[in-house]
């Protein structure tokens, strides 16, 4: 670390980070906001954290099977891109990233603000703009030792959180899925092992967390599934209670939010409210590392939430690292996501699954290695299976 005075009296600090406890740090999910930086800036009583992340892989995949309708990773359209063979060289499962913080203490109150600003990098073809931008994060907060913390603005979602940070692939690719690796980025375990967090309009306390127990709960500005079903007054709401201690982490969390099928929609008339709950842990002991986590709910969805409708689904992700050297970590996660109810509106999709082993090897500080190969698999009711072999090499920088 080295701190430069300037002649104004702002002082410039160079901090650099490494490994996996960076990458939860950088992205600040779920109201764990920003605690360290690549550069930081003081005066006026005002702190500034500029850090962030960039990343690219060459992933090749190949689909093989039937046809499988509905939100099928695995299926050529989705998984390959419309091709039974395809490669990209793009982001994982994070973007790239520039993130920066302010925060203050005033009047006894801890201030703080966070903007992310996040971008991809494959586009399909040579000439398109990479001019994506993608802000998931404006959001600021204020708190007191005592109190708790309240944030304000837009960030990720609460539930699903502890899913996707403990996640290995967090610094690699998973499912490396073609039709959303260009021009965004890939899953992971998103859609095979549990749904995507999300980022929301959001106001949600945050206890201050004493004896390693946890709070945080709020109202969440609701979401529609574009010309079927549609929002009102009702705030999506979503809490969750944590524990932290001793090498143990775990969680219980639970969402809520009405959908109102579109007039004129192939819903009609079917209103329902999604309701899903959230139940895991995550525990290291020496150098092996486990984590388990279970989501269902009725309109928990895929992807995202009520993409599916009035459906039952329940997403399952059990994982397991082993750090080999102080370098070299290798893990094996798997994931499934499911459809419980068999419905014509969902093209009788049943289920996605993924299986990742991964070798992560940290080069320097703040540049890390990955090899990974994974297969996807999707199900239809009827019996249809479509599978995705994929390979993905390539590494990721924080500053």
């Amino acid at each position: 670390m080295k701190q430069i005075e300037w002649g104004n009296g702002t002082r410039v600090r160079r901090v650099w980070p490494g490994g996996l406890g960076t990458a939860l740090v950088l992205l600040g999910l779920a109201g764990y906001p920003l605690s360290g930086a690549a550069t930081e800036f003081k005066g006026d009583n005002w702190t500034v954290d500029i850090s962030g992340f960039v990343n690219a892989y060459y992933t090749t995949v190949s689909c093989t099977g039937a046809t499988v309708g509905g939100t099928a990773l695995a299926s050529r359209a989705l998984g390959c891109g419309g091709q039974q063979n395809r490669t990209t060289i793009g982001n994982g499962l994070l973007p790239n990233a520039l993130i920066t913080k302010f925060s203050s203490q005033q009047e006894g109150i801890d201030v703080s603000a966070q903007i992310g600003i996040m971008a991809h990098t494959a586009t399909s073809d040579a000439l398109s703009p990479n001019s994506g931008v993608d802000v998931r994060q404006a959001y600021f907060t204020l708190g007191t030792p005592d109190f708790g913390t309240v944030k304000l603005g837009r960030d990720y979602g609460i539930f699903g959180a502890n899913a996707i940070l403990t996640d290995m692939t967090l610094l690699g690719v998973g499912a490396p899925i073609q039709a959303t690796q260009r021009g965004r980025v890939t899953l992971g375990h998103i859609g095979a092992g549990y749904t995507y967090l999300g980022s929301y309009g959001q106001i949600v306390y945050t206890t201050p967390g004493k004896g390693g127990l946890s709070f945080s709960g709020g109202v969440f500005s609701p979401v529609n599934n574009t010309g079927i079903y549609d929002s009102r007054s009702a705030p999506q709401v979503q809490a969750q209670l944590s524990y932290s201690g001793g090498g143990l982490k775990a969680w219980i969390g639970a969402k809520t939010q009405r959908f109102y099928a579109v007039a004129g929609s192939a819903a009609q008339p079917a209103d329902f409210t999604m309701s899903a709950g959230e139940i895991g842990a995550s525990y290291t002991l020496g150098h092996f590392s486990v984590l388990g986590n279970v989501q269902s709910g009725r309109g928990i969805g895929i992807l995202t939430d009520g993409d599916q409708g009035d459906v039952k689904g329940t997403n399952y992700l059990l994982q397991g690292t082993y750090a080999a050297t102080g370098k070299l970590k290798l893990g094996l996660s798997g994931g499934v996501s499911r459809n419980q109810d068999n419905r014509v509106s969902t093209a009788r999709f049943k289920s996605n699954s993924n299986v990742t082993a991964g070798a992560y090897y940290a080069l320097t500080r703040s540049v890390t290695l990955d090899l990974e190969l994974s297969q996807t698999r999707s199900k239809d009711f009827a019996g249809n299976t479509a599978r995705m072999n994929g390979v993905a090499i390539g590494g990721i920088l924080f500053f």
